[in-house]
């Protein structure tokens, strides 16, 4: 009797719970539709209708030095990312993203574990190691400018600004300095919420140091370093200041980053259009990627 009581008093909690699967009211499903309303109004206003807009552009060709234009249709699309300005500033952009990217993350992530002690002063170093933060990305790009001038920088007769070889790095240093920051304090952030208990369970069960960083800490922010992976790329491929402050796009066009390609088509935005949208095509399809391969590595909580 106890026992048909029990169960019978645990079927409406167990009804009404949270993970019931009841149909909603249409008052509910309305008032879900209004807490989501003034973000679906923002990204419809300044997001999906923008990119339809120039979806459409992008069938305009530029004839007569941009003073008239003529519908090219799908064969502007099909020139325009087939065609050697494109291939060669998306070239360019993925030589930026491999080198600000693993150098800003495996740096930040080696000094945030390092700060991450119980040491007197320790806050004036991690105060040391965000500091790259404070300044924008003009004033990163402007200090490196003259670093890395031959004649009053910090390397004498070195010259990478002018050098087709070097040039991409020189514009991906102030990148690289700001990532080193924002994974500096991300991860530091991540170390701080693994539980004392896991580290000092580890510490009895003999684990070095060393071992304790590979089995332990890092796949328990494993989700921080995705998404410092994620965003690290999708900044990497929006780059643009450093190139126009640092190189310019020069010498010969060895530094000029997609973005900065579509800068350059002012007199031409049917074109600059094409290369936006495939730009926007090809940063969603890796971000797709990154969490498609690299997710099934992540370690969520009690998964």
């Amino acid at each position: 009797m106890s026992d048909s009581t029990a169960v019978a008093s645990s079927a409406p909690a167990a009804s009404n719970g949270w993970m019931s699967r009841r149909g909603y009211t249409w008052r509910e499903t309305g008032l879900a539709f209004g807490f989501l309303a003034p973000s679906l109004i923002v990204f419809v206003a300044f997001f999906y209708a923008p990119f339809f807009k120039l979806l459409n552009w992008g069938r305009f060709k530029a004839v007569k030095g941009g003073q008239s234009y003529t519908d090219a249709g799908l064969q502007q699309y099909r020139d325009v990312l087939t065609g050697k300005d494109f291939t060669d500033g998306l070239w360019h952009s993925v030589q930026f993203v491999l080198w600000t990217v693993p150098f800003g993350l495996l740096f930040g992530t080696l000094l945030a574990v390092a700060a991450h002690r119980r040491l007197r002063g320790i806050k004036v170093f991690q105060a040391i190691f965000s500091s790259t933060l404070a300044s924008s990305v003009a004033v990163s790009s402007v200090i490196f400018f003259f670093l890395l001038n031959p004649v009053v920088g910090a390397i004498k007769g070195w010259d990478p600004i002018a050098s087709p070889r070097w040039s991409i790095f020189a514009a991906a240093l102030p990148s690289i300095w700001q990532n080193l920051g924002l994974a500096f304090v991300i991860v530091l952030a991540g170390l701080q919420a693994i539980p004392d208990e896991v580290i000092e369970a580890s510490m009895l069960d003999g684990y070095s140091p060393f071992r304790r960083l590979i089995k332990i800490t890092l796949p328990l922010i494993s989700p921080v370093l995705l998404f410092l992976f994620v965003i690290l790329v999708i900044f990497g491929f929006q780059a643009f200041a450093q190139i126009e402050i640092i190189t310019r796009g020069g010498p010969a066009g060895s530094s000029e980053t997609l973005v900065f390609k579509i800068f350059q088509e002012t007199q031409n935005y049917g074109k600059g259009a094409v290369m936006s949208v495939g730009l926007f095509l090809i940063t969603l399809v890796v971000t797709f990627l990154q969490f498609a391969i690299l997710e099934r590595r992540v370690h969520y909580g009690d998964s």
